[in-house]
């Protein structure tokens, strides 16, 4: 009963999928008609790229599931358990891919109301406490409570939660997470977010905003992620009326440079 609910789930999955591939890649046809011909054909790609790897690992194991019946049944849960694994990754990248969509066509869908940027860092913090303390990471939240941004709450958590998980991700154990405001303008606030782990090298800096671009080969495939959380962020900044740069700290590890806009009566 098992592997015939996990069999029906991943079909289900890989066709809604290919659904909205072909939905999207057709709205990317409409926008980038006469003037983006080069990086449509390289969105399209790496999309195709992204989603071939879970595809066919989801493909693998079913195959062998069905071909070979007499499998033990502690192999067999092995191989569901990764199948299944797989379609998480799969859900996870339509979601992202879904966001981004949104942001760029239909943004007047995000409503603004103004945030409590000091809760929702907390909250974020909050989502990942098993991992903080698996890791034996320090957190410093010095954003004061009460700083409101007049804007979405959805996209300001998702901006927060993409940078903190990039940081658990890929910066090592035992580093601080640090967030706090730099400065004030009559309509924005300036904040930094950094991690003291490893940092990046200098030529991937100005590209890791890019839609599934890799420091490395096989980094984000190999960790679970989707390819696009940074470039999620980029573009729910810009939502905010922001910018966001990507630095190396001096004393080590990964800072990012952003701004938001302030709440509405600033």
């Amino acid at each position: 009963m098992t592997f015939l609910w996990l069999f029906i789930v991943s079909v289900v999955t890989i066709i809604i999928v290919i659904i909205l591939l072909m939905r999207y890649l057709r709205t990317e046809d409409r926008r980038y008609e006469e003037k983006n011909t080069q990086l449509k054909k390289q969105m399209t790609s790496n999309i195709a790229h992204e989603l071939r790897t879970p595809v066919t690992s989801i493909r693998g194991y079913l195959e062998t599931l069905l071909a070979c019946p007499d499998l033990p049944q502690e192999k067999k849960q092995v191989f569901l358990e990764r199948a299944y694994s797989q379609t998480l990754r799969l859900s996870e990248l339509i979601s992202d891919m879904a966001l981004i969509s949104k942001m760029e066509e239909r943004s007047s869908n995000f409503a603004k109301t103004d945030v409590d940027l000091y809760e929702v860092a907390n909250e974020v913090f909050f989502e990942f406490d098993e991992k903080i303390r698996t890791k034996n990471v320090t957190v410093e939240n010095r954003i004061v409570p009460g700083t409101l941004i007049h804007g979405n709450r959805t996209l300001l958590y998702s901006i927060l939660r993409n940078m903190v998980e990039n940081s658990l991700k890929y910066a090592g154990d035992g580093i601080t997470l640090h967030l706090q405001y730099t400065a004030f303008t009559d309509k924005l606030i300036n904040l930094t977010y950094y991690d003291t782990g490893s940092g990046v090298a200098e030529k991937h800096l100005e590209r890791i905003f890019e839609r599934f671009y890799r420091v490395s080969e096989g980094r984000t495939r190999d960790d679970g992620g989707s390819g696009l959380g940074l470039s999620i962020v980029k573009n729910a900044i810009a939502f905010h009326g922001g910018t966001i740069k990507a630095v190396n700290r001096q004393d080590g590890g990964l800072q990012f440079l952003f701004s938001l806009q302030r709440k509405a009566d600033a």
